[in-house]
Order: C-alpha cells, then structure tokens, then sequence
C-alpha cells in the first residue's frame, strides 16, 4: 500500500495545534487519510485507521445527493477577523463560531458572536461549539447571553452526557452532541438519556462511513457531519457519509480545508455556493513538506495501531 505524508501549517491556531499533518493511504479503491491528533493513544487511533482503510480499500456507499450543504468555521479570534471569516467563506450560509476558549471571557466570545451574526446577516444560521468546556451552570449562564443572536444550536457544552442532559432541560437553544459521541464507549447514550437534540459524527474518530451509517441509524437524531481537520482527502469521506445520508437537515462542519496554510492536491474541497461537491480529489505528486522525521513518525504510529487492530480482529 502506496503511503505519503503530509505536513502543513495552520492559518489560525485550532483546537491548540499550528501544525496539521498525517498519512495518506492508497488503495484499489483510492486514498484515505489516517491522522488522529498526537494526544491520542494507539487504542484511540485504532478507528481512524479502520475508516483510512475503508476508504482505501473498499470505498463509500452510494451517494443520494450530489452536494453537501456546509458551514463556515470562525475559531476563537476577534469580531473584525471573525467577520472577514465569514465573508470569504465560500457564500456559506451558516457559521459555527468557537466559543469558551481558554484564556478568554464570556465578553470576548459575545462579540466574537454578534459580529458573525452581523456579518452572516439575519436570515443566516450561527451555531456555536464550546468543546465540552463549561459547567452546566456557565453553560446555561452563556447561552442565556448568547440566544439573542438565535441561535441555531450549541454544540457539545460540557463535557459529560449527563451535564448535556441536564444543561438541555435548562435552555431552549437546542444540543449538539459530538465528544459525548465520538470519544464514548457507548455512542447511543447520547439518545438513551434525551441529552441531545442532535447528533454530530466524524467519520475518523468513529471507524469510517459505514460505521457512521449504523450510529445514524441507530441514535434516531439528525446528524451534522464534521470533520476532524483533515486535508480534501479526508473530508472526502465525511462528504461521502453526509452525501448517503437519507436526511440533511443541517449544513455540516466540512469545509475546513481553508485552515490549512497548505492542501494535499491541485483541486481542494473548498465551498462554492456555501455547498461541497461529492467527489474524490486526488494528492499531487509533491505533498506539502513533511520531512523524514515526520514521516518516520507516521510510520511508526501506523505499524503501532496496525498490530493493535489486527490483534483486536485475532481476539
């Protein structure tokens, strides 16, 4: 199996990285990327390597739709880049906006809201994501400040299924559940406690897309698909889950590549429209520069999750 890596800065710092990189598989269906954050454990990565696999190997069930509705993702910056953000998204109509950011305020995150809310204008959507990281009671507090700009819905609030529960009997904005989801032993819990009103997957974390399908199935709540910062090789196959999907009520979080300094082809998944066309793009010959050190690492990070997952189909 052909592998590359890539390595690429970040426009904004995310999620607490700069760098992004990962490996890309090629297989007799096409590529896949395997590329769990380095803060995850072998056991971790085991169904990011299922779902490069999958890709690679087997490819994706059928489309139903030919375009994928997607938002644009304003990280924790201020209100004049926040709006610069949304107005060179790509005509997308919807924004989540990150929120609860460590080392700043309920203040810095209202104005970071009311000026996406001002740029997107009234008849746009504006969700927002806070990571898991308020109390029940800051989160409740939070969106009593924050449901003026109407919002769509708050993802992920607190960390725990039950304060997820609890901080949904508390507001009328309604839930998003991704962590609760993805980083679970048990996914459905989600809907067993009625701690959401809608479900967030990600086709790495949770095994691939057929993998996805099942919990969709399964969780009986519509679902945004999201991505887990990965270049247009890998956001092809939350496309490809989000374009099998029987509904799609919500645009999904998958047009992420524009936080990449670099891509990993010539013709990146990039919004048009505010929507993403269901297609495989191919890496080019000259990824972005990962160096030797860099891609010896990958390697030995794949062969540690290999023995893991063959070890795990054994038993």
């Amino acid at each position: 199996m052909r592998r590359l890596v890539y390595s690429t800065p970040m426009r904004t710092r995310f999620r607490g990285i700069a760098v992004r990189d990962g490996m890309l598989l090629e297989g007799e269906a096409g590529w896949g990327e395997f590329s769990p954050f380095w803060d995850y454990d072998p056991p971790t990565c085991v169904p990011w390597l299922r779902a490069a696999l999958e890709a690679a190997d087997e490819g994706w069930p059928e489309p139903v739709r030919d375009a994928v509705p997607v938002n644009c993702t304003v990280p924790a910056v201020g209100p004049e880049q926040a709006q610069r953000v949304v107005r060179t998204s790509g005509g997308c109509r919807t924004a989540k906006v990150k929120v609860a950011e460590p080392g700043q305020t309920p203040a810095d995150d209202l104005e970071r809201v009311a000026a996406v809310r001002d740029a997107i204008g009234p008849d746009g959507r504006v969700r927002i994501d806070a990571n898991g990281a308020w109390s029940v009671d800051e989160a409740v507090r939070a969106l009593g400040e924050l449901s003026r700009f109407d919002l769509e819905y708050v993802e992920q609030p607190c960390a725990t299924v039950e304060e997820l529960a609890a901080v949904r009997r508390r507001v009328d904005v309604p839930v998003a559940a991704d962590e609760s989801i993805r980083r679970a032993e048990d996914p459905l819990r989600v809907a067993a406690l009625e701690a959401a009103d809608i479900a967030v997957l990600k086709v790495q974390p949770l095994g691939g897309v057929r993998a996805c399908l099942r919990i969709a199935e399964q969780i009986g709540l519509p679902v945004v698909v999201s991505s887990a910062l990965e270049s247009s090789v890998g956001i092809a196959a939350g496309v490809a889950l989000a374009a099998a999907l029987p509904q799609l009520p919500y645009a999904c979080g998958l047009a992420t590549v524009s936080l990449l300094e670099h891509d990993v082809t010539d013709a990146p998944l990039l919004p048009e429209s505010g929507v993403l066309p269901v297609r495989r793009p191919e890496p080019v010959a000259e990824l972005p520069e990962a160096g030797g050190e860099t891609f010896a690492r990958w390697e030995e990070r794949l062969a540690a999750v290999w023995a893991l997952m063959r070890q795990d189909h054994l038993s």
